[in-house]
């Protein structure tokens, strides 16, 4: 076999400085919102499960909202419907970013994680079907464990303490914005039962009215928040599910730095509204929507029924086999080489990580199984113990690197020079190496005037040592 070609690209390779920048702070939000996220679900579970439940579900099911207007929901409803928006508007955003600017602008660089996205998605949504056609269970939930949570992933990183390289760590966020794209788009198409065609022209209208504004430059949250409202309003009532208005207004934000610009007004709205959704809105949906009741019996019957048994086996089996299989098919086919910092092991490790799917696949659950309470719920604990299952292996898979993690994050951050920026960033700067030889040469002449004042073997002083025992002048 012929030896590969120097030229060939890297799959998983160093980061631009750039984009190595944007994805540490978008993760670092995320992590946050990820550990609020965690608590509030550990929150739900324990309100539901004590003798104060029903005080739970009597907030859960309160209703508030103008009946006039349609929006006369329940507090889970808004949680589910409205807060939800503001998450899939920042996922708009994402994508946005990264069609624009991040790796998926080159089509080259967006095939692996592309492929590996829609593998992991494809071979959840099998392993459930098969599972429910063996066991003649219902086909509705094919999509609920075909979705990631990155930011319970990143929490789990945060828990265990293990810090993952930034190549794997934009690998895990490319991952997830693709996985949200697909997400919305099952949303809309497989979970839309009818339409009023009236309110869905006024939702599209507004969204004219919303990219015009956009595109004249027309700045001032006092005008896009009320429009933003509107259409989302719109949306909701014309029967295609609300998100998806969050979704179309993010994509419209232009994601391209001008010459004067040192962030993209994408960027900039985006900095603004991640911690509102990663801190606020997510975590309520989570505290609303995860709580269900948890028995030894209910755990057992997640693993007897086959509606919930292919949902767990679809997070931890599908999703694993799916983003690994989709990795090395399109490094395969491709003829891109893994970076000689890691290896297929380390991709295994992730795409377990990837099986967590919390957020979206609570929602997707609640929209296959909208009139059947009991299954319901029951789908949401299978969504719950399989993304446990997943955090748990992947937790054990990533131990077993962490020390090589650890010093590649360590070789990642090096700054010598203290500029600010990584020296492995600074490999072909002239400035930089003639800054390292003058750090070098003043620590040289340091340890040159000690070798000076200390004592030499055998107790007599060095050159410049004076008075009795030795000691230093």
């Amino acid at each position: 076999m012929a030896a590969p070609s120097k030229n060939n690209r890297k799959v998983l390779g160093r980061l631009s400085l750039p984009e190595r920048t944007f994805v540490a702070d978008a993760l670092r939000t995320e992590t946050v919102g990820g550990v609020l996220l965690l608590i509030a679900a550990v929150v739900a579970l324990v309100w539901a499960n004590t003798p104060i439940s029903d005080s739970y579900h009597s907030v859960s099911n309160f209703h508030i909202g103008p009946s006039a207007l349609g929006l006369d929901l329940s507090i889970e409803h808004w949680a589910a419907d409205g807060l939800l928006a503001i998450f899939f508007f920042v996922a708009g955003i994402e994508l946005k970013r990264e069609l624009v600017a991040g790796d998926l602008r080159d089509p080259k660089a967006a095939i692996l994680p592309v492929v590996a996205a829609l593998c992991g998605m494809a071979v959840p949504a099998l392993v459930y079907v098969l599972t429910n056609v063996l066991g003649d269970g219902a086909m509705d939930g094919w999509a609920v464990p075909t979705a990631t949570d990155i930011a319970f992933a990143l929490a789990v990183l945060a828990v265990i303490g293990t810090s993952l390289p930034s190549a794997l760590r934009a690998f895990l966020l490319t991952l997830a914005v693709v996985d949200d794209l697909f997400a919305i788009m099952i949303i809309a198409v497989f979970f839309t039962d009818s339409l009023n065609f009236a309110a869905l022209g006024g939702a599209v209208v507004g969204l004219a009215v919303f990219w015009l504004l956009l595109r004249k430059g027309v700045r001032g949250w006092y005008i896009y928040v009320p429009l933003a409202l509107v259409i989302w309003g719109l949306m909701y009532n014309s029967g295609v599910h609300a998100t998806i208005a969050g979704v179309a207004m993010g994509l419209m934000l232009r994601c391209s730095r001008r010459d004067d610009e040192r962030h993209s007004p994408g960027e900039h709205i985006e900095h603004l509204v991640r911690p509102l959704s990663a801190g606020l809105a997510v975590p309520l949906f989570a505290l609303f929507s995860a709580g269900v009741s948890v028995s030894g019996k209910a755990i057992g019957d997640v693993f007897t029924q086959p509606e919930t048994l292919g949902v767990v086996l679809g997070l931890v089996v599908g999703k694993t086999v799916g983003i690994f299989g989709g990795t090395w098919l399109a490094a395969r086919f491709t003829r891109a080489e893994l970076s000689e910092d890691l290896s297929w092991p380390d991709v295994f490790a992730v795409a377990s990580l990837a099986g967590i799917g919390f957020t979206v696949s609570l929602l997707i659950g609640e929209l296959a199984f909208k009139g059947d309470t009991v299954l319901t719920d029951e789908i949401k604990a299978a969504v719950l113990i399989g993304s446990l299952i997943a955090a748990v292996l992947a937790t054990v898979l990533l131990k077993l690197r962490n020390a090589k993690y650890r010093a590649l994050v360590e070789h990642e951050e090096r700054d010598d020079d203290l500029d600010g920026i990584p020296d492995i960033y600074e490999q072909d700067n002239p400035e930089y190496h003639l800054r390292m030889a003058a750090i070098y040469e003043k620590k040289a002449a340091e340890h040159r005037r000690l070798a000076e004042l200390s004592p030499v073997p055998g107790g007599e002083p060095g050159p410049a040592g004076s008075g009795e025992g030795g000691s230093p002048a």
